[in-house]
């Protein structure tokens, strides 16, 4: 059969009227992995299947019949990346062929939650091994363990990294919706780019424990789905204190468990909107595109203040990468030292070794510049480090998004997510030539983000970013439902061999 786009909602309508149960949702994506990702177009989102899938379901499907609901995600098959621990029979490898056969000895905090919500793991994703976060001249949505990931609307183009095969998937209707990771854009860009919508939570609102780090000052999971309101399910379930993860002690009395009653049709009205001209770039088709979004948010009642320029948002790109250095390497290392006898790698210095070791299978495309200059990095007490964190977090927060924010007393912001997704190129690595800015300011502040599609570049999808200050989820997710509803921008992937060119 064809598998329909079933929402959330749908799949538990189905399921309560007795026309599904979770096995067979399970068998219909997994029936569907094997013809859209495993051959025909040949996506390669997904890295493994969970074996247990169909036992776990039987269980949820029997706990249902003796009424018991754990809530909207009993019995729903979803998706994660994989470089988040799951204690099971699935490997956890960030991609790399250093972490083949390592099976995590438990699960992070976020599978917890969502096993308790009743999510079913139907399989992890592929990804840009080490979360992108390797070599300079990287192919996105590349690892050494599990190949090249696809775009599903033009097959020769990125699906954007790191967290592309999540992306992808979800695009293709793999799964319900899907985990991904961002330090800075991996969310945000395979969502936009794979048309679907994507959260880039704030730093705390979700555990990074037993999810293979880059940079505690940044990374976090987030949802992945194909509309807004999956995205506020999938969201709500993950959030929870964590011992094991202090930012999380931040979300107390801040976090929801539900973000579906903030999903308002009508919920741009008297909103105030500002617009970042000077992150927006200067590609004209982009540009049209984004005008035209902005007269949707003038027509469904928001007071667009036009521009809204966030300064300092292009002067910390030096410092950025020099805090994700120091943080990569202490953080990697704590992670790697935890891992049991499985892993064959525990330490940065055993991983680049490993990668020298095996360059013809890990290192064919790019290097791993990233890892060396790591490498040799010293203490997170070193100044050099501190200062670079005290000026990123000072020109992302006060001097950046705060000082736009309190100036124009805005409720959100709004910028282009991106440009259409560029051809891959194997030999000279990502050739994204964008002149905008969507992720940076937000990634680098730890403020919440989130994308939604907002049209097409050549039957390419491309997406609209709102983001504000810390813990206003629940105002970006009624703004991005807003603007989801009244234009219902996305429509099925094609699986073509390369874009529709024709005008």
């Amino acid at each position: 059969m064809i598998l329909p786009e079933w929402t959330i909602s749908d799949l538990q309508e189905r399921m309560e009227s007795g026309e599904l149960t979770a096995r067979r949702i399970a068998e219909l994506y997994t029936e569907r992995i094997s013809e859209i990702d495993k051959e025909g177009p040949y996506i390669n989102s997904v890295i493994e299947l969970n074996p247990d899938a169909l036992e776990i379901a039987d269980t949820l499907d029997a706990e249902r019949q003796a009424g018991k609901i754990r809530g909207p995600l009993h019995g729903i098959s979803i998706l994660i990346k994989d470089n988040i621990n799951t204690a099971d029979r699935m490997q956890t490898t960030a991609g790399s062929l250093a972490l083949e056969g390592h099976i995590a000895s438990k699960d992070a905090f976020i599978v917890k939650q969502l096993r308790k919500a009743g999510a079913l793991i139907l399989g992890k994703t592929n990804l840009s091994e080490w979360a992108n976060f390797r070599g300079k001249h990287s192919v996105s949505g590349w690892s050494s363990r599990g190949g090249l990931t696809r775009n599903p609307y033009a097959l020769d183009r990125t699906a954007c990294g790191s967290s592309s095969g999540s992306g992808a998937a979800v695009a293709a209707n793999l799964s319900a919706a899907a985990v991904g990771t961002e330090t800075d854009g991996s969310i945000i860009c395979p969502s936009q780019t794979n048309g679907i919508v994507g959260i880039k939570p704030t730093l705390g609102l979700l555990s990074r424990s037993g999810i293979i780090p880059i940079a505690h000052s940044q990374d976090t999971a987030g949802p992945m789905a194909r509309t807004v309101a999956d995205a506020a399910i999938l969201l709500g379930a993950m959030t929870g204190i964590d011992g094991q993860d202090k930012a999380t002690s931040l979300s107390r009395k801040r976090s929801y468990s539900n973000y579906t009653k903030f999903l308002d049709r009508d919920g741009l009205r008297e909103a105030r909107i500002g617009v970042a001209r000077n992150m927006a770039g200067s590609n004209p088709r982009v540009i049209k595109i984004f005008e035209h979004c902005i007269e949707v948010l003038k027509h469904l009642g928001a007071v667009v203040i036009d521009p809204a320029d966030v300064p300092n948002f292009d002067k910390f790109s030096k410092t950025e990468v020099e805090v994700l250095h120091y943080e990569f390497k202490a953080d990697l290392n704590k992670y790697l030292k935890s891992v049991n006898g499985t892993a064959r790698v525990h330490s940065l210095e055993d991983v680049i070794k490993f990668n020298d070791e095996n360059s013809h299978k890990v290192m064919p495309y790019f290097g791993q510049e990233h890892m060396l200059t790591a490498q040799e990095t010293k203490s997170l007490r070193e100044k050099k480090y501190r200062d670079a964190l005290a000026k990123n977090l000072r020109l992302t927060r006060k001097e950046g998004i705060d000082a736009a924010m309190r100036k124009h007393k805005l409720d959100a912001i709004v910028v282009p997510s991106g440009g259409p997704a560029w051809l891959i190129d194997l030999v000279d690595g990502d050739s994204n030539n964008w002149d905008m800015e969507s992720t940076s300011p937000a990634a680098v502040a730890g403020y919440p983000h989130i994308t939604v599609p907002a049209g097409y570049i050549f039957g390419l999808p491309v997406g609209l970013s709102f983001f504000a200050q810390a813990w206003q989820e629940p105002t970006l997710i009624k703004y991005a439902y807003a603007f989801e509803q009244a234009t219902q921008f996305r429509r099925q992937p094609r699986f073509l061999p390369t874009a529709n060119l024709n005008p």
